[in-house]
């Protein structure tokens, strides 16, 4: 083996940070050997690695081939090293996107119970809509993430988490929030605030209104849950969230859950990672704890 798992390391960090700089400086290496020992991998592969676009380092075809098999030799590299003899030896970090809801509700309980038995391992953690969650994840940004609904793209593995369920919610003053019922034509007739496109919870909605609802009056949208909240809250609008998101709300009386017996809008909140990456315990790790909080706190959800 001519290579170096310090030359992987540097390939590693360029292909994480997108410059030799930002890598030289996350390693506490000068860019100059940092320099030299990616120009030292390319030239043992005999392959580019990254394509130079000015100032940004982007990983060639044979990058995005070398890169998730380099990931598992560092690391196999370093659990010989650490060891995992013992719970508490587990170590590493883990580059974790999750979608709103479970970024919001589910994953500071997930991040608070790894770092409580594995001391050792750091979750670094963002919050993206779910397309922008698989956009990370085909781009090598993130190791895994928690989308809501499903994802058909053939490059992405996926693991169901948990199941949860969408409400449509109206302000107490709203003239639907005194019916016994609600039906889908006066779903028409009614003002809309919703998630932006791209957002799980928007395409989960879309999807279970498709041949039954023609065309909403969507007003506005955004991103941020809070929002929605409290637009339907003080004006006459109606939207659709996630129960997680509005319970409090439903509890202080503050909106109101409609019963339209002609939707009901189930979806699931699932694990994604990258099809072509190796078997990796820190992923398998997060997953197995994550579905052991679930079954304890969550069992009435």
């Amino acid at each position: 083996m001519r290579y170096s798992l310090k030359q992987l390391t540097v390939f590693e960090a360029v292909a994480t940070h997108g410059s030799v700089s930002a890598a030289a400086d996350k390693l506490a290496l000068t860019q100059s050997a940092a320099s030299m020992s990616l120009a030292q991998l390319e030239k043992l592969l005999g392959k580019p690695l990254f394509d130079r676009r000015g100032k940004r380092m982007v990983l060639s075809q044979w990058g995005l081939w070398l890169r998730p098999k380099a990931k598992q030799l560092l690391l196999d590299a370093m659990q010989i090293e650490e060891g995992f003899a013992e719970q508490h030896l587990v170590s590493g970090e883990m580059q974790l996107c999750a979608s709103q809801t479970a970024a919001e509700h589910l994953i500071p309980d997930l991040i608070s119970n790894v770092d409580s038995n594995f001391p050792q391992m750091r979750i670094s953690f963002s919050v993206e809509n779910t397309a922008e969650v698989i956009n990370g994840l085909i781009n090598y940004d993130y190791q895994l993430g928690v989308i809501e609904g499903r994802c058909d793209d053939d490059r992405i593995a996926h693991q169901v988490w948990c199941n949860d369920h969408l409400v449509i919610v109206a302000a107490a003053h709203h003239p639907y929030a005194k019916l016994e019922q609600v039906s889908v034509a006066q779903l028409e007739q009614a003002r809309w605030v919703l998630r932006e496109q791209g957002a799980g919870t928007r395409r989960v909605f879309d999807s279970a209104i498709q041949g039954t609802i023609d065309s909403l009056k969507v007003h506005r949208e955004y991103e941020h849950v809070p929002v929605l909240r409290s637009l339907v809250a003080n004006n006459s609008y109606l939207s659709c969230l996630p129960y997680l998101d509005v319970i409090k709300a439903l509890e202080l009386g503050e909106l109101v859950r409609l019963n339209v017996p002609e939707l009901n809008i189930e979806r699931s909140l699932s694990f994604v990672w990258r099809n072509d990456t190796p078997e990796n315990p820190l992923r398998d790790l997060v997953i197995t704890e994550a579905k052991r909080m679930f079954k304890v706190h969550h069992r009435d959800m």
